[in-house]
């Protein structure tokens, strides 16, 4: 087998060997026989794939596109539940080469912006060598030093990262966030916090916190291997899988949809909404419109290469209805 064998491709065959594209009849045979026409449709139309209109906001002097492209999947960071494979698997995907293809395809479809962790740094430097203009949000804000690696690696705009946030939260040390906030300030440059937890942007915001944006996690809890309501506590999104089959097993990232709507509505800063999809588990058909309806001014959304064709689509069709409806929490940016 070819070192560097195309992923499709062996999809394709790998049916095909087995009969399997003669006689489907198995649901998992379904999904994967239209997994591999999504993919090919996406593969040969990527050269030429036409433009959509994805509407833009301002943090401070930055003009963002409000589908923001993230970067968990590009790093191989897949909240896969139980499944062990995943992050390997998508960090294998994952070449330089398909890292600049996919930045390549998203902003051909409208996508100005990506969040990403410096560690990606070296790829972005590649792909602005080769005239790449995606604007880069940085989440290593966690230190000074962290900051420091963002500045240096071209990063855009920088916030504290989400679980960082929630840990020293937890544990009190909010003095920590508030220096490393002061000191992204005094870069110059738009600069956030980040959180999972409902309580941690309480917290931020009672200690009097002001950064430029936040990035919140926003997404529903209808999806199947959502946590029980009735077993959901306060810091379960980064507190680590529970033993109850029941518990918290890394297949929620926001446990308390309604509360963090209603209490984002009161700030009066940008908002980027992340894990709108729940990793995975929910379709961006039922998240896309219902985040923008309920307040965020963006969304970051993970994407392979193959979703990003389908994904902008949605997107450009939710934001013309709601921006036709109306929503309770006016656009901050």
């Amino acid at each position: 087998m070819p070192k560097n064998i195309n992923r499709r491709s062996f999809m394709k065959h790998s049916l095909v060997a087995g009969g399997t594209a003669l006689a489907l009849h198995s649901f998992e045979e379904k999904v994967l026989s239209a997994e591999i026409d999504s993919a090919k449709k996406a593969g040969t139309a990527a050269p030429s794939v036409s433009s959509v209109n994805i509407p833009k906001g301002k943090i401070k002097d930055l003009e963002i596109s409000r589908v923001i492209c993230g970067g968990n999947l590009i790093g191989g960071w897949a909240h896969s539940r139980d499944l062990m494979y995943v992050s390997p698997l998508i960090k294998a995907y994952h070449t330089d080469e398909k890292v600049l293809e996919t930045f390549k395809l998203a902003e051909q479809r409208g996508i100005n912006t990506f969040l990403t962790n410096p560690i990606t740094s070296q790829v972005i430097s590649k792909y602005r060598k080769e005239g790449g203009k995606l604007l880069w949000i940085s989440d290593g804000g966690s230190s000074k030093e962290a900051v420091k690696r963002s500045l240096d690696g071209g990063a855009d705009a920088v916030y504290f990262h989400g679980g960082v946030c929630d840990s020293l939260v937890q544990k009190g040390q909010m003095k920590v966030i508030e220096e490393t906030l002061s000191f992204m300030k005094d870069q110059m440059i738009p600069c956030g916090i980040g959180a999972h937890c409902l309580e941690s942007v309480r917290k931020c915001v009672e200690a009097g916190f002001d950064p430029d944006f936040w990035v919140k996690t926003l997404h529903k809890d209808t999806y199947w291997s959502a946590t029980p309501e009735q077993n959901r506590k306060p810091f379960d999104e980064i507190n680590g899988a529970k033993k109850e089959h029941d518990g918290p097993h890394d297949n929620m990232f926001c446990i308390n949809a309604k509360e963090t709507i209603e209490f984002m509505a009161t700030l009066k800063k940008p908002w980027i909404a992340f894990k709108t999809l729940a990793a995975g588990a929910i379709h961006p058909r039922d998240s896309f419109q219902w985040c923008f309806e309920n307040g965020a001014d963006f969304i970051c959304v993970g994407m392979f290469d193959f979703q990003v064709v389908e994904d902008t689509d949605i997107a450009e069709k939710a934001l013309k209805t709601v921006v036709q409806k109306g929503r309770a929490r006016p656009w901050m940016a």
